[in-house]
C-alpha cells in the first residue's frame, strides 16, 4: 500500500457531484490517495492526522484575475501578494499585468514574475488583461498610455517574453490590428486562451477573428463592456451577448457583497443561462487603498481608484464563493467548481488541480459552510502560517 502521510478526518468532502459527509481523505505524499466515509476508510498509525472538526475539505481555490490584495502587487511584489492570497485558500492564481502599465512597465512585470515564480510555487503564469483592449472600457480610461494602437515590435516582445506562462490574453476584437496579434501570440503559445473585455465588438467582429482564434472566456462579464449598435429601446448585442449565447464560452463572475460590480439580477442571469459549469469566480483583486466614496459607504470587499471609480476588489475567493452563495441559489457544491473547477478548466490544469480525485495533487482548503478559511493544504503539506501558533 502506497505510504500515507496525512490523513484530514472529521470532514465534509466536496466533491463534483455532491458532499461525503462524515468523510476521511487520504494524501501521500502531494497526491490526493483515498477519500470516504469515517469508518470505511483505515488511516495509518504513522500518519499525520488533521481533525478538519466537521469542516468542509475542496479543492484549493484558482483565481485566474488577480492584480494584488493587501495593498501588494501580484506582479510586482509577488512573493508577499500571493502568499496573502495562499492564505485564504487559492493554490493556483495568475499574475494580472493590465492595459495601465505603460509598454516598458509591462515588460518589467513579465519578467519581474518570473524571476519570482520559483519562490510563489502558486503563481502559475499570467492573466495578460491587455493591452489590446478598447480605451473606451474600464478604470483609468482617461490615462490609458496604448493610445498608438497595436506596434508589432511592441506585441512580439511581450508575447515572447512571456512565452508559454501568458494563460490568457483579455483583447478588443474591434481593435485594428488585432488579428496580427491574435496570430503571432497563438504561434508562440498555441495552448494560450484568448478572452474577449473591455469591448464593444460586435458577435460578427469576434467570428471574423476565426476559429482557432476565438475567445473562450469573457473577462469579468458584464463589467466594463459594451454595445455600439443600440437603438433607441432596442439594445444591441456585444460581448455580453456574444458569451451568452455561445455554448463554449466561460464567463467571469466578479461577485462581492454588494453586487456593485454585477448587480444581483444579472449573477442571476448569467448563472441560469451558463449553467454553473460555465461560470469562473474571480476577485479581480487590486492594490489600491484610495478611500471609499460615501455613496458606497460601508462597501468592504471593493477598491475604488483616486477619482471615486470601482477599480477592482478586495475579496478573496473564500468572499466571493460566501458572495455568489448568498446572490443566487447554488450551494458550497456549486461554489466550488465555480472557484476550482471550472478556472482550471479554461487554463488547461484540471488534470492537476481544480478537484478532489485520487491522483490528482493535494492542494485543499478547509473551509465551514460560511466559507471562513480554517486550513490550506498546498502539495500535501499543511500550510503554516507566521500567525499561527
Amino acid at each position: 500500500m502506497t505510504d500515507i502521510t496525512l490523513a484530514i478526518r472529521n470532514c465534509n468532502i466536496v466533491l463534483e457531484d455532491g458532499i461525503i459527509f462524515d468523510g476521511v481523505l487520504l494524501l501521500s505524499g502531494d497526491r490526493i490517495t483515498e477519500y470516504g466515509k469515517e469508518g470505511e476508510i483505515e488511516i495509518p498509525e504513522c500518519a499525520e492526522t488533521v481533525d478538519a472538526h466537521g469542516g468542509y475539505v475542496g479543492p484549493g481555490f484558482v483565481d485566474l484575475h488577480v492584480h494584488g490584495g493587501d495593498g501588494k502587487s501580484l506582479v510586482f511584489d509577488t512573493v508577499a501578494a500571493a502568499d496573502y492570497y495562499l492564505r485564504s485558500g487559492t493554490t493556483s492564481i495568475l499574475a494580472a499585468p493590465w492595459y495601465k502599465l505603460d509598454f516598458k512597465t509591462f515588460l518589467s512585470a513579465i519578467e519581474n514574475v518570473k524571476e519570482k515564480m520559483p519562490l510563489a510555487p502558486t503563481v502559475k503564469g499570467f492573466y495578460m488583461e491587455g493591452p489590446y483592449t478598447n480605451q473606451k472600457y474600464g478604470s483609468h480610461a482617461a490615462s490609458n498610455p496604448w493610445k498608438e494602437g497595436i506596434v508589432e515590435e511592441e506585441y512580439r516582445l511581450l508575447v515572447d517574453s512571456a512565452g508559454s506562462l501568458a494563460k490568457v490574453w483579455t483583447i478588443a476584437p474591434e481593435i485594428p490590428g488585432i488579428g496580427d496579434f491574435v496570430r503571432y501570440a497563438k504561434d508562440v503559445n498555441p495552448s494560450v486562451v484568448f478572452a474577449v473585455g473591455h469591448s464593444e465588438a460586435t458577435p460578427d467582429e469576434i467570428r471574423a477573428l476565426g476559429s482557432r482564434y476565438l475567445p473562450t472566456l469573457e473577462t469579468h462579464s458584464t463589467n466594463a463592456t459594451g454595445q455600439r449598435d443600440r437603438q433607441g429601446g432596442i439594445i444591441g448585442a456585444g460581448p455580453d451577448e456574444y458569451a451568452l449565447a455561445t455554448p463554449e464560452m466561460y464567463c467571469e463572475l466578479i461577485s462581492d457583497s454588494q453586487a456593485i460590480h454585477v448587480k444581483q439580477d444579472i449573477q442571476r442571469m448569467l448563472i441560469r443561462c451558463k449553467g454553473v459549469d460555465k461560470i469562473v469566480l474571480i476577485t479581480d483583486g487590486s492594490v489600491y487603498n484610495n478611500p471609499t466614496p460615501e455613496k458606497f459607504a460601508g462597501v468592504t470587499d471593493i477598491n475604488f481608484s483616486p477619482a471615486g471609480e470601482v477599480a477592482g476588489s478586495k475579496l478573496t475567493m473564500a468572499m466571493a464563493c460566501r458572495n455568489i452563495m448568498t446572490h443566487s441559489r447554488v450551494g458550497i457544491t456549486e461554489a466550488f467548481l465555480m472557484a476550482s473547477r471550472n478556472p482550471a478548466r479554461v487554463i488547461g490544469i484540471d488534470g492537476e488541480v481544480g478537484t478532489i480525485e485520487r491522483g490528482k495533487r493535494a492542494d485543499l482548503v478547509i473551509v465551514d459552510g460560511k466559507f471562513n478559511v480554517f486550513g490550506v493544504i498546498l502539495g500535501g503539506v499543511k500550510c503554516k502560517f507566521e500567525e499561527q501558533v
